[in-house]
């Protein structure tokens, strides 16, 4: 029999159905209220199985459970639990290592136990690498919202090898898998590592300058402090002409382009040191909007956008999202200045419902001005070190890509016996 992961297995291996390996239990519905006789207990949702067989925990709800539902839908240490439904999650499978006492399971999560001696973990490792594959993609209803229901789950394939072999399997991978999940882990210490030393070198050079010797006087300025001789402090309202972005012109998307053009339009999710539209209008849609100049620096004033900074190498049409600071001067050191103010964004937006700067908190900001010449030795430097640690950073992520697809990989060779797990083989 062949299956999604394999044209054949290794001779002493079976071949069946999920259901042949464990019993299917979908959870219950959110249950708000107590009926009279309830228990109020935590319960696993969706969210608490995270991608490559991670459990998150930490962030719990609770629902009420009525008399003997606790027992009947108890998770337990063995245990495989997989995601129901949602168009980010469906088909995430995670092995549960250790009892969780006193929990239940909303239905949006399948409860795998597996059946006599079969060994979850490699039921777990095996839906982990037919979720990577695809086929639980494809083989899901995805009419409207995906989802793997019971019946759906317990028919997948799954090869059955006997259960000394499934304990073997499951052994090397957990080694195995360790192994690069901490090497994945450091790399991603080594890009959090980066993006700090990244804002402290631009923090450091747009407010203290690159040169060692300079004599520094104080800026007045809290957020400044000490900065050097020669240097001004302005309200970020006379470095330049502060523009809100463009409301889109209409719904109809006949003002947006299907390709790439010479008429972008810039959203919040665009900006970085480089920014580039990721939509374009027509050239009727761009005719409704105010452009900016190229050279403008873009700031992100509302909500989850609050604190981004954009440089804007050409010119573009904005949402009403950000406002557009046209510099009077040297446009790459206040793209640098406004990065290195980003505490101060903050401090200076009101909440409401969400929190918000309108351009005349903006303006009020006070940023530091040196020479026009000096801005421009500023700003080359920080361009040269930014561009160093942003390579560092690629290649870390591109290591992390690898060993994820390494892991893939390694994961479906085992479950499919193509490789011997066996130690000393």
């Amino acid at each position: 029999m062949t299956g999604p992961l394999w044209e054949a297995l290794p001779d002493g291996w079976g071949a069946g159905q999920v259901k042949h390996a464990a019993t299917i239990t979908l959870g219950k519905m959110l249950q708000g209220k107590d009926s009279g006789s309830d228990t109020r207990a935590p319960y696993m949702r969706a969210a608490n199985v995270q991608p490559d067989g991670v459990l998150a925990l930490e962030n719990v709800n609770e629902m009420w459970f009525g008399e003997g539902e606790l027992e009947q839908l108890s998770i337990r240490a063995g245990d495989v639990v997989v995601v129901e439904g949602g168009q980010g999650g469906f088909g995430r499978a995670a092995y549960i290592d250790q009892d969780v006492s006193g929990w239940g399971f909303q239905n949006s999560i399948n409860r795998l136990r597996p059946l006599g001696e079969f060994d979850g973990r490699f039921i777990a490792f095996y839906l982990i690498a037919l979720r990577a594959s695809g086929f639980i993609r494809a083989y899901s209803n995805v009419v409207s919202m995906p989802h793997l229901t019971a019946e759906k789950l317990a028919r997948i394939p799954i090869p059955l090898p006997p259960t000394e072999v499934q304990r073997g399997i499951a052994d090397y991978l957990d080694r195995e898998t360790a192994k690069i999940d901490t090497l994945i882990d450091e790399q991603q210490l080594l890009i959090e590592m980066l993006d700090e030393r990244r804002d402290g070198v631009i923090a450091e050079a747009a407010t203290k300058g690159v040169s060692p010797e300079v004599a520094l006087v104080d800026s007045g300025v809290e957020w400044l402090g000490d900065i050097p001789e020669g240097w001004s402090v302005k309200a970020l309202r006379r470095c330049g002409t502060l523009l809100t972005g463009s409301t889109p012109p209409t719904d109809n998307r006949s003002n947006f382009a299907e390709e790439p053009n010479e008429r972008p339009w810039v959203r919040p999710q665009d900006l970085s040191s480089e920014t580039r539209a990721s939509a374009w209008l027509t050239a009727d849609g761009w005719s409704k909007l105010r452009p900016v100049p190229a050279g403008s620096v873009l700031v992100g004033c509302i909500a989850y956008s609050l604190g981004s900074v954009g440089y804007l190498p050409v010119a573009a049409t904005t949402n009403q999202q950000i406002t557009c600071i046209i510099p009077a001067e040297e446009g790459r050191y206040l793209y640098y200045v406004m990065r290195a103010a980003k505490s101060e964004l903050w401090a200076a937006s009101q909440m409401n419902r969400v929190p918000i700067l309108n351009n005349q908190r903006l303006g009020a900001i006070r940023v530091p001005v040196p020479p026009v010449e000096e801005q421009r030795l500023i700003a080359a430097y920080l361009d040269e070190q930014t561009e160093k640690i942003e390579r560092l950073k690629v290649e870390a992520e591109r290591f992390i890509e690898l060993a994820r697809e390494r892991r893939s990989a390694l994961i479906t060779a085992a479950v499919t016996g193509q490789i011997d797990v066996r130690e000393g083989a």
